[in-house]
């Protein structure tokens, strides 16, 4: 097992498992939310995240990150169901390659379209994403007048 799955690995995935708790809070309506102006709905902010953890993982693979992947799956930002299965299925998978990876490819950099950063940096700036994105999701459900996630509450404000 190489280093990061064992000192900084546990941060993703408990950060991954406050996303599912989030998830287990809301309904197909709720997804269709948007706080209005120029924001999106709360299902596309939750698919624009999957996009977000898909280009990760394949920036671990690659070693260069592309932002190009469009999840286009009909219904997706509208079913909680569907965007619960596709995020295991996402987790599975960065879990997979990063587990895989060894202590020397950590040290190998991602090219981030011309700046480079260390693999294991890279996965640190993942986590920051998640928690953005949690940040995002705690001002809709505020604007949603529904409860926050206790873990929410601790973490995230």
């Amino acid at each position: 097992m190489n280093r990061y799955m064992q000192e900084k690995w546990p941060w993703i995935e408990g950060t991954h498992g406050m996303r599912t708790a989030l998830l287990d809070t809301l309904n197909d309506a709720d997804l269709v939310f948007s706080p209005g102006g120029q924001n999106m709905t709360f299902g596309a902010l939750c698919r624009e995240m999957g996009e977000v953890e898909h280009s990760y993982t394949e920036s671990l693979k690659t070693f260069k990150q592309d932002w190009s992947y469009r999840n286009q799956e009909a219904g997706l930002e509208s079913s909680v169901a569907r965007l619960k299965t596709w995020f295991q299925a996402l987790d599975e998978e960065m879990k997979a390659v990063v587990s895989a990876l060894s202590d020397e490819d950590l040290k190998k950099t991602v090219n981030r379209n011309g700046f480079e950063m260390p693999v294991d940096l890279q996965l640190d700036v993942y986590l920051q994403a998640l928690l953005i994105f949690l940040g995002k999701a705690t001002v809709f459900l505020k604007a949603m007048n529904k409860p926050l996630p206790e873990n929410f509450q601790e973490y995230i404000g």
